[in-house]
């Protein structure tokens, strides 16, 4: 699914599974009062986040400051990509119907938090004849409707190359839409073997020319991949053109998951946003801790302001 489906497992040192834990890849974990007060409200009204399924390091940062990735169309996906801990369902072997009341509890917990900035994201759905595209779109509208002068940014699936099912939410009018590349094309087969990479490229391509959002990918490092295979996804990027582009380090979430080859250095995260931006994107955010959805409204004023440097902006 996405780049923040990561967690702090972090290779399981001493067991022979991967590197050990670097201090810069480490996020403190001390706003347990904050954390359990926005827990609690999104459990009344039946909602998920990435933050919490996909064991993102964050958590505590970002609930403590009142954001969060709101995750739709239910808590399994139905895929089994290799780095990503979100709970998996087969529809034949779980309950995974819709539930029709999550747009609009999406925009009450949005509305509740005082959000200015919202980001929502979803599962796998390949069960489902659109994707869960229409549902997808209906929360995106409702979260309008609540709170008219937020800004909404997507990060969805691939919709198993479905354009309709693309235009369908972008139809809904998000601000900047996003749709993550995970890692470079000759590692697909064991992090992410149910997408293809040429397939979430066309994706963003059609998303730029079919709306006026910005749009946006991450991927992660320290899957094996090379520097000159990370530049390589870079330009493919900005060749689908791409304004905005993320890059993370990859955190074993569990030891079922795929080890870390490598902790890259923030050194190298800075090389990399280097040459992110010489290619001509309006932002690149990379860093150990940064996830796909993480400070994404600093990130989306950044290319904004890349693309028109004389326009004033409000908090958002």
């Amino acid at each position: 699914m996405e780049l923040v489906q990561i967690g702090n497992g972090a290779g399981a040192p001493g067991r022979g599974r991967g590197p050990r834990l670097p201090d810069w890849a480490r996020q403190g974990r001390s706003h347990f009062e904050s954390l359990h007060r926005l827990k609690t409200g999104l459990r009344e009204l039946h909602l998920h986040t990435v933050c919490e399924s996909a064991r993102c390091p964050n958590i505590h940062e970002c609930f403590n400051r009142a954001a969060a990735t709101f995750m739709i169309l239910g808590n399994r996906c139905t895929r089994g990509c290799g780095f990503c801990s979100v709970p998996k369902g087969n529809p034949q072997r779980h309950d995974m119907r819709l539930d029709a009341d999550e747009p609009s509890n999406v925009a009450r917990m949005a509305a509740r938090m005082g959000l200015r900035y919202v980001v929502i994201t979803s599962v796998n759905r390949d069960d489902l004849d659109d994707g869960g595209s229409a549902h997808f779109a209906e929360t995106v509208r409702e979260v309008r409707r609540a709170l008219p002068e937020a800004r909404v940014e997507v990060l969805t699936p691939d919709f198993c190359g479905d354009l309709q099912a693309v235009a369908r939410v972008l139809d809904a009018g998000p601000h900047v839409f996003n749709h993550n590349l995970e890692t470079a094309p000759r590692l697909y087969r064991k992090v992410r073997p149910q997408a293809d990479y040429r397939q979430s490229l066309e994706v963003l391509r059609f998303a730029r020319s079919y709306a006026p959002a910005l749009t946006k990918s991450g991927f992660m490092v320290g899957l094996g991949e090379t520097p000159e295979e990370v530049r390589g996804i870079l330009a493919d990027l900005r060749a689908a053109e791409a304004d905005v582009a993320t890059i993370g380090q990859y955190l074993q979430p569990t030891r079922r998951h795929l080890p870390v080859v490598e902790y890259v250095t923030p050194e190298r995260f800075a090389e990399y946003r280097r040459y992110g931006l010489a290619l001509g994107f309006k932002a690149v955010f990379s860093g150990p801790l940064v996830r796909s959805s993480y400070m994404a409204d600093a990130v989306s004023r950044e290319a904004e302001d890349a693309a028109d440097p004389g326009a004033r902006r409000g908090p958002c």
